[in-house]
């Protein structure tokens, strides 16, 4: 009889990052098992106390906050600006994205009250931004957020409860060339984040009702979503501008990037500093 890792081994393996390869393994018997799980976990709870040391030693910032600060100095050197806007969401803010009791998103809200919840999203903010600055500033407008996002996601191994995004917005552009510039924005991102082989697929969307998805790696991981306008949302905010607009996921970039099958790792954790299970 062939047997594998137990479910016990399973989640062990997989907190400490083990290799694909080697969370599908086979053998004849249990005592062979169990014999190659402690060698396996020994070897891997070396590798992430070296890495620990250098955390400590080298780097002394998690890579999410390293990512982070990569994306804001090339954003800022491509000439847009960063805001920094509440964490707390008006409902009515939502209500303009469409985002009512009867949509699909409207159950994944965290709500604080009838009216005040955790932001699932930047961008009703950064709209309510924007009506603005395209009043005191010439065009185009170039601003960007970095901010954590709150969503009951389905749990996963590519989902997570508090999530980092980076959105992006580039408005008063003519409209012919939203595309062109989408597609260099884009790449600009995705070269700060170390990352190199992606591709743009049209998908349908919940909020936007089309957009465009920025795939990434060797499994093609959303990491990205970007939308064009002048669109429908715009009305509420009274906005008549073309514009291109683009949601990265930080956790999703960096798990690509490290070629990780587990988002938890990349975020704002106690079990995990800067990707490793600190219970070694």
């Amino acid at each position: 009889m062939v047997i594998t890792w137990s479910d016990v081994q399973k989640r062990r393996l997989k907190e400490l990052d083990a290799a694909p390869e080697d969370q599908y393994v086979q053998f004849e018997k249990e005592n062979e098992r169990d014999k190659a799980f402690q060698q396996l976990e020994k070897k891997l709870i070396k590798r992430a106390r070296f890495r620990l040391k250098e955390l400590r030693e080298i780097h002394r910032r998690p890579a999410l906050c390293r990512l982070e600060s990569a994306l804001i100095e090339t954003l800022t050197a491509e000439g847009f600006v960063q805001v920094t806007t509440p964490t707390i969401m008006s409902g009515s803010h939502l209500a303009k994205m469409t985002i009512d009791e009867n949509h699909p998103l409207y159950s994944q809200v965290y709500w604080l009250d009838k009216d005040k919840c955790l932001r699932p999203m930047l961008a009703p903010h950064l709209y309510y931004v924007l009506k603005d600055l395209l009043r005191l500033w010439e065009k185009p407008v170039r601003i960007f957020e970095v901010g954590s996002c709150f969503r009951k996601e389905s749990q996963g191994s590519q989902h997570s409860t508090e999530f980092t995004m980076l959105n992006l917005v580039e408005m008063g552009l003519p409209e012919k060339e939203c595309r062109t510039r989408l597609e260099e924005l884009t790449a600009l991102v995705i070269k700060a984040a170390g990352l190199e082989n992606y591709n743009l697929e049209t998908e349908d969307s919940t909020v936007y009702g089309q957009t465009i998805d920025v795939r990434a790696g060797e499994h093609k991981i959303e990491v990205g979503s970007a939308a064009v306008g002048p669109h429908p949302l715009d009305h509420p905010w009274r906005i008549t501008e073309a514009w291109v607009g683009i949601g990265f996921g930080l956790e999703r970039l960096l798990m690509v990037r490290e070629n990780s099958q587990n988002l938890a790792r990349m975020g704002r954790s106690l079990a995990y500093l800067d990707g490793i299970r600190l219970n070694i």
